[in-house]
């Protein structure tokens, strides 16, 4: 991953986020599909990273895909990296916290919206703006 300005070490990211949260979002791994809080829940207004409280996504951009994960068809700008990874014998673009680096998912072009896109994010990697969940 490349540099972030809340650039933390492994002791503290270990400590701040749960087991899960920590494989999912410090490890690049993958929650189950429709395993996820948010894959059928839509609090309204924003979605922050659950490692650092940036704000990512909001509800006005959520969309249920049925691909098991929450979907976003646009972030908010400047919020996130988009990065090639060509893991597990695919091509797929990544997409992570701009502000400290948290592997969020993925972007797809097949999204049903204007924009064309599907932003596939884990709900791990989430939490809705108010902390509710």
């Amino acid at each position: 991953m490349s540099e972030h300005p809340n650039k933390h070490d492994d002791a503290y990211w270990r400590e701040r986020l749960t087991d899960e949260q920590y494989r999912v979002a410090r490890q690049q791994g993958t929650e189950r599909p429709f395993s996820g809080y948010f894959d059928h829940h839509s609090p309204q207004g924003s979605y922050t990273c659950t490692a650092c409280d940036a704000e990512l996504f909001t509800s006005e951009h959520k969309f249920d895909s049925g691909c098991g994960w929450p979907a976003f068809d646009k972030p908010i700008k400047g919020a996130i990296d988009e990065t090639l990874d060509r893991s597990h014998g695919m091509v797929r673009v990544e997409v992570s916290c701009h502000h400290c680096g948290a592997h969020l998912g993925h972007v797809f072009t097949d999204g049903p919206t204007e924009t064309g896109l599907r932003y596939c994010i884990n709900s791990v990697s989430l939490r809705s703006g108010d902390h509710s969940d």
